[in-house]
């Protein structure tokens, strides 16, 4: 197989575990083909994976959940599968741990594995007076944030033509399915399964009580239209990556993506036990505890 290899090198772990891919590769018959970054970690000379999209047969992405977007982008649209290492903490992307990844490999090409295809959401920026910016994808989300930290915005929100209503906030998230169990968690928004074909739009500290994230069809064209007054502006970013500012008028048009990533899955773990696992969803613990001194 030809397998490329993307990894964080902040994570003390990465240089062990590529020395250890190195052999299991020479071992194996596998091409490896790497990120330029990586080369300093390497033991012995590997495939650089440059400018050009080589052709692979699985890409491993050794760190966070970060990471595994960074080796989406690398892809620049491939459907390509990905087998997320974790290096980290949560990892809730990811599938193995650094012990673990031979073994996985294995498995993969056994064809002893299934594949979760998640879908992507593209995010076009319509300036008020200027020439419409080509559109990026996203595996999460898309964000619109404000520029200051004392500052909030305003953010007229549509889906497929029709105002849904302007929002005074922080900021306004749409995320895809991935993305519900991210950024768009921790600002309040529902947990959306896999499979489930919808985006949520979610604000972020809405100024008010009266606003709660909606769930759009994955079909929706979500439009994002920034407010205020003057020029006071705003900043986008794609899955954490700052794109850049947009002021009073601009728009960001979010559809969904034309490709899918596709995750590498091993063994019978479902979707609730990895929330559980990794994310602590349902953990009443500290409540039973509470019963039993009762």
């Amino acid at each position: 197989m030809r397998i490329g290899v993307v990894g964080n090198r902040r994570y003390r772990e990465l240089t062990g575990v590529l020395g250890r891919l190195g052999d299991y590769a020479t071992l194996h018959g596998h091409t490896l083909v790497s990120e330029p970054d990586l080369e300093q970690h390497w033991h012995s000379p590997v495939e650089r994976w440059g400018t050009a999209n080589p052709t692979l047969d699985l890409v491993l992405s050794c760190g966070g959940d970060g990471t595994l977007l960074r080796a989406v982008r690398h892809l620049q649209g491939r459907e390509v599968p990905i087998l997320g290492i974790n290096l980290g903490q949560i990892g809730f992307l990811t599938s193995v741990v650094p012990g673990d990844f031979e073994g996985a490999i294995d498995a993969f090409g056994r064809g002893e594995h299934r594949i979760e295809r998640r879908f992507t959401i593209q995010g076009a920026i319509v300036p008020s007076a200027a020439i419409r910016r080509p559109g990026e994808h996203a595996v999460n989300d898309i964000v619109i944030h404000k520029a200051e930290a004392v500052r909030i915005i305003r953010v007229r929100v549509s889906v497929d033509g029709e105002e849904v209503g302007q929002f005074t906030a922080d900021g306004m998230i749409v995320a895809t399915p991935t993305g519900s169990t991210a950024y768009s968690l921790s600002a309040g928004g529902p947990v959306l399964l896999p499979d489930v074909e919808a985006m949520v739009v979610t604000a972020i500290s809405p100024h008010t009580l009266r606003v709660r994230p909606i769930v759009v069809p994955g079909s929706a064209h979500v439009t994002l239209e920034v407010g205020g007054r003057g020029r006071d502006g705003a900043l986008v970013s794609f899955d954490g990556q700052l794109v850049g500012p947009i002021e009073k008028g601009d728009r960001v048009e979010v559809r969904r993506g034309d490709f899918s990533v596709l995750l590498v899955r091993l063994g019978e773990e479902g979707f609730f036990s990895r929330m559980q696992r990794k994310l602590e969803w349902g953990d009443l613990s500290d409540r039973e505890l509470m019963f039993r001194a009762d």
